[in-house]
């Protein structure tokens, strides 16, 4: 897949334009013109800040919050805060490349897009958003089966997009949705297995969010005070698709989201390693188990056959007080053997992805910066959003010392607890 005319055009500080297999040539001439709407967003914090501001308090929340104390969420950040490099001078770094070899494709940069759901509710068909940003950054893109648009529609929109089930245990339903997932031509399935129950999500009490969403005083008073959000989300996704609905929780279309018919969370608490088994037989492409970060679990995974595992605590979404799976990284990857170890949780910055690969992570996924940069502006605010971390990763390379994700290992890091603090 070749790059977009954005991707090859890069912003000041890159070190030359980006072929279409992510190898960097000589300097240009000229810069990629950022859009107005975009100057203040330097860096992915910035589009939480933005994004802040469109929309209503109650769905801000669900995407910002985390469970409980909140201390998963708060933790998967500071763990990345707890190593500092140790550069290397004096290197050749001329020439880098963010190539990735990832189940038989390059992918040009080591992050992609973790799955996000309910995201075409918070921004309008936020999911073809993310899917087409990620197909001209040539980056993967993970569909959420609590989407709500047809997964169908999301892999024509972006044929290397990978397509994240949650399931219950029950290997009829399982089989049928696997066999809709394999005829849409989806390649790569991402099971998940963090969810036998949701989290306690006390902030959407709070915000006033609920799942169907009630049309209570609160409710509508803060729609009609985020009328960017109301008349470009909601009101278009009614004029345009109807109703929306959990479109890929099973092999059948799910509840419209407005109902009082809640998505199917039945027997999901039944689900086990038997089932994996049994997927991994059933299903031909690349198999991929999310929701890991025990390494005893990881390993079980690998003895199963699967191609990788996602060491994530579903962004402190779960079960509070979560080790952040930074912290297990090491153990796992020391002993992948041909499985491939992929993280999520707390990432965003380039030297969070650098350290992930340092400790060594074949890739990771970033979710709510996408997400944000989808409210701020659709697949543009996606692509500006991958354009920073691609050009922080460049730098950070360069400052580091090495020209390959390849070449980063763990002697580049040390514990730094003096890093540790509130700046």
């Amino acid at each position: 897949m070749t790059s977009s005319a954005n991707e090859s055009s890069l912003q000041p500080g890159v070190n030359g334009n980006v072929t279409s297999a992510g190898n960097i040539k000589a300097p240009a001439t000229s810069v990629r013109t950022v859009p107005r709407q975009f100057r203040d967003l330097l860096a992915l914090e910035d589009f939480e800040r933005h994004a802040r501001r469109r929309l209503p308090n109650m769905i801000f929340q669900y995407v910002a919050g985390g469970v409980e104390t909140g201390r998963g969420i708060a933790g998967n950040f500071k763990a990345y805060q707890q190593y500092a490099f140790v550069p290397r001078m004096f290197r050749d770094v001329s020439g880098r490349s963010q190539s990735v070899d990832l189940f038989g494709h390059t992918y040009n940069h080591p992050f992609g897009v973790a799955p996000l759901g309910g995201a075409s509710f918070v921004a309008y068909r936020a999911d073809i958003a993310m899917a087409k940003a990620a197909r001209a950054m040539n980056t993967p893109m993970i569909l959420s089966a609590s989407s709500l648009v047809k997964l169908e529609d999301v892999h024509q929109a972006n044929p290397n997009a990978w397509f994240q089930a949650y399931l219950a245990g029950d290997q009829p339903r399982i089989d049928r949705l696997v066999d809709r997932v394999a005829q849409a031509g989806f390649t790569t399935l991402v099971v998940t297995g963090d969810t036998p129950m949701l989290g306690n999500r006390e902030h959407n009490t709070r915000s006033g969010f609920s799942m169907p969403i009630k049309l209570t005083p609160k409710v509508c008073f803060e729609s009609a005070m985020s009328p960017r959000w109301l008349l470009g989300t909601v009101a278009q996704t009614f004029l345009r698709h109807g109703a929306p609905h959990f479109e890929n929780t099973d092999a059948e279309r799910g509840p419209p989201m407005m109902s009082s018919k809640v998505r199917n969370t039945h027997a999901r608490d039944q689900l086990n390693w038997k089932h994996v088994e049994a997927i991994r037989k059933k299903w031909k492409g690349n198999l991929v188990v999310k929701g890991l970060m025990s390494p005893d679990d990881a390993f079980i995974a690998r003895d199963l056959g699967v191609d990788g595992v996602i060491l994530s605590n579903h962004g402190g979404r779960q079960l509070d007080y979560t080790v952040p799976p930074l912290h297990t990284l090491a153990e796992i990857a020391a002993k992948k053997g041909n499985m491939k170890v992929i993280i999520d949780s707390g990432i965003r910055r380039g030297t969070d992805v650098l350290k992930a690969l340092a400790l060594g992570a074949d890739f990771t996924f970033l979710g709510r910066p996408f997400l944000y940069g989808a409210v701020i502006g659709g697949q543009a605010g996606v692509e500006h959003a991958m354009h920073i971390l691609r050009d922080e990763i460049d730098r950070d390379l360069a400052l580091v010392g090495v020209r390959t994700p390849q070449e980063l290992n763990a002697a580049l890091l040390r514990r730094a607890p003096f890093y540790d603090v509130n700046l």
